[in-house]
């Protein structure tokens, strides 16, 4: 059964997993044209180490809502945090160990999908998503 008052904050989430989908994209493309295909596949990975913990914490973090499951909620957050840190710790350890990688588009594509999130406040904006 879902819980109607997690809605909002998925929805929200997802916009987010959405926008650094399409940084990683758009950069992994940029890359490809200006350096070639190895820089590229580094700069797809990097997006990949960020997405793929954000995906795991969306779907840990908003499970419960309310004031009757205020502890699951903060419990919820918490082991999403610890969890997304782990498996971040995890991926990056595993692309360094097996995959010959460019260090340069790895760490900018990662470092821009980090802050792509902060973006997703102008997308609700300009597009309207916060109306019914």
């Amino acid at each position: 059964m879902t819980n109607i008052l997690t809605k909002p904050g998925k929805k929200y989430a997802f916009t987010q997993l959405f926008i650094q989908l399409i940084v990683t994209l758009l950069s992994t493309i940029t890359v490809y044209f200006n350096w070639g295909f190895s820089p590229a596949y580094a700069a797809m990975a990097g997006g990949a180490v960020s997405i793929i913990p954000n995906f795991v914490f969306a779907l840990k973090a908003f499970r419960y809502a309310g004031a009757r499951q205020a502890k699951q909620v903060v419990d919820s957050f918490y082991s999403g945090v610890k969890l997304k840190m782990v498996l971040t710790a995890i991926l990056f350890a595993l692309c360094f160990k097996f995959l010959d990688l460019a260090l340069l588009p790895f760490f900018v594509t990662f470092s821009l999908t980090m802050v792509a999130p902060f973006l997703t406040a102008v997308v609700y904006k300009i597009f309207n998503f916060n109306q019914q």
